[in-house]
């Protein structure tokens, strides 16, 4: 359906599918929580988007810390505009499967949601994590301003020299700021709370992260 493009490597934004200009329905409410998943969100709350694996898991590792008001899964980093889940497996959207992470900066400390997000899964793999491959398995952290980007790349560069001493090649992380971000399909949010016996091929690298 989609050709035999190579998944473990970007597509050409000219060769990108065009997507669409209405965005994915999805149930307002958080699954676990209740909180809302599509905004206006409570004031005070800051926002980022990580990367890290598959959604399903990842989603998981940030809504149990205290601190975090809401998350979601979906699609950033790449091209296609309101893609599916279909056309990003095909990776002819250039996104990757991302969570946004809401949370109360007064609880939980930026820092604290990095080393959550480090320690999660192995950010040296490239366009794979675990047995999933392909570019919608990429590491990618994308910020909400100039100050997070800084956190994050210092963050990225204290982690790296923990990882060498482990024995693990350089991070492959991509660090951005305003990437857009596309929500995933109803039956993804909150995926493992309403199938707790569902797939998760998250594992980290038994490396703790600095601080």
């Amino acid at each position: 359906m989609f050709g035999n493009h190579n998944k473990a490597q970007m597509v050409d934004p000219q060769a990108a599918l065009p997507g669409r200009s209405t965005p994915m329905v999805v149930n307002d409410r958080h699954y676990v929580s209740g909180a809302p998943i599509v905004p206006p969100f409570r004031d005070g709350m800051a926002q980022v988007v990580f990367a890290l694996g598959c959604f399903w898991g990842a989603e998981r590792c940030f809504w149990v810390k205290e601190g975090v008001y809401t998350t979601a899964v979906g699609y950033a980093g790449g091209y296609t505009e309101n893609p599916t889940y279909e056309e990003v497996c095909s990776g002819l959207t250039g996104h990757t499967e991302v969570v946004l992470v809401v949370y109360d900066p007064s609880i939980l400390s930026f820092p604290q949601l990095l080393n959550v997000f480090w320690e999660a899964h192995d950010p040296t793999q490239g366009m794979r994590q675990g047995n999933d491959q392909g570019t919608q398995y990429r590491s990618a952290i994308y910020c909400q301003d100039s100050t997070q980007l800084s956190l994050a790349t210092q963050s990225r560069d204290s982690y790296q020299e923990k990882l060498k001493l482990a024995g693990y090649q350089s991070i492959t992380t991509e660090i951005a700021r305003d990437k857009a971000f596309f929500y995933a399909e109803d039956y993804h949010q909150q995926y493992l709370a309403k199938n707790p016996g569902g797939y998760c091929g998250l594992g980290g690298t038994g490396v703790t992260c600095p601080g």
